[in-house]
């Protein structure tokens, strides 16, 4: 064995003994950009991928200011008071003079960060969602192996990131606020179509009863879509992450969801389609790096630009000498 190979193996021996430590370094390693890191992780990845597939795969996602990290949070300290041990990547905006994570989820939920079976991994956004989402599918194959029973990946808000995170989970939760009319014409029915299930935060005190309409108005609307399983019809749910109330209702529907689509075989189905539709969009993200990084791509591409901004070529016929330029490098 080389000394790049012991390495890795002892790497992956501290991550399948459930090392948060060697998990973090792990995930540090599948982040990186270098091309002799990205032949360690290839390595990495192919070890441990027979130890995952074991947990529950989760998508957290809401309007900003629903709450989401006080959810988490939460509901994170509800499944470790069960027995089960629960990692959470959360996707953070990026800086954009540094690059790094602006939110710090490990300083949002001090005290979940605080337990042994507990794992937060915050990974900054970046210039791009595919960045972000390549990893994080990476990210929860290294958690399973490191034994954690439930993965959550939560996101920055609505948008196009809930579609990449739902094409890479077992089961996408939406989290809105108890205010409903406005705010249900607002969100977008693709978002809705995404959501297994709609929790209704902050169902307490005076938003008790603008949550009860609001949790009927959110039932309404999703009775109008149809539903993605034939084993399942989304639910709507109230809970008060803040008070702690609602959230063994909201795991129970989650237990009840997984029973169901894994005796029928749709999460192993859905996870065959994933992992393929994965391994298409690593080509993509791939080949448009390759391209990047080509001398004679750099050589040409200034100019190109400037002939596509004076008007001189129109932008596809731009695109089509560049790739014959990448094709014959």
């Amino acid at each position: 064995m080389t000394k790049d190979n012991d390495r890795i193996g002892k790497l992956v021996a501290g991550v399948a003994d459930g090392q948060r430590r060697a998990l973090a370094q792990a995930i540090t390693l599948i982040e990186s950009t270098r091309a002799d890191h990205r032949e360690d992780a290839d390595l990495l990845l192919e070890k441990i991928l027979p130890m995952s597939g074991k947990s529950i795969r989760i998508g957290i996602s809401g309007v900003p200011g629903v709450g989401k990290s006080t959810f988490i949070e939460a509901f994170g300290m509800h499944l470790i008071d069960q027995g089960f041990r629960v990692a959470v990547l959360a996707i953070d905006p990026s800086s954009q003079r540094t690059g790094g994570s602006i939110l710090g989820d490990k300083t949002r939920m001090e005290i979940l960060s605080r337990q042994e079976s507990a794992f937060i991994r915050p990974s900054p956004a970046g210039a791009t969602l595919g960045g972000v989402a390549r990893r994080t599918r990476e990210a929860m194959l290294l958690c399973e192996a490191a034994g954690f029973d439930v993965i959550l990946v939560e996101t920055v808000g609505v948008g196009q990131s809930e579609t990449a995170v739902s094409e890479m989970v077992d089961m996408f939760l939406l989290l809105l606020l108890p205010s409903g009319g406005d705010e249900l014409q607002g969100i977008k029915k693709g978002i809705m179509e995404l959501a297994d299930m709609v929790v209704v935060n902050k169902a307490d005190g005076d938003l008790a009863p603008a949550a009860n309409r609001a949790a009927a108005e959110y039932h309404a609307a999703l009775g109008l879509m149809r539903p993605s399983s034939p084993n399942w019809k989304p639910r709507v749910k109230k809970c008060s992450a803040l008070h702690n109330e609602g959230i063994d209702e909201i795991w129970a529907a989650i237990e009840e969801f997984r029973t169901k689509l894994w005796d029928s075989n749709e999460i192993p189905d859905k996870r065959v389609k994933q992992a393929v539709s994965w391994m298409w969009s690593e080509i993509k993200e791939s080949l448009v790096l390759a391209f990047r990084d080509k001398p004679e791509i750099d050589k040409a591409l200034k100019k190109v630009e400037s002939d596509v901004i004076s008007g001189k070529i129109a932008p596809a016929t731009a695109a089509r000498k560049l790739l014959n330029i990448f094709l014959k490098a």
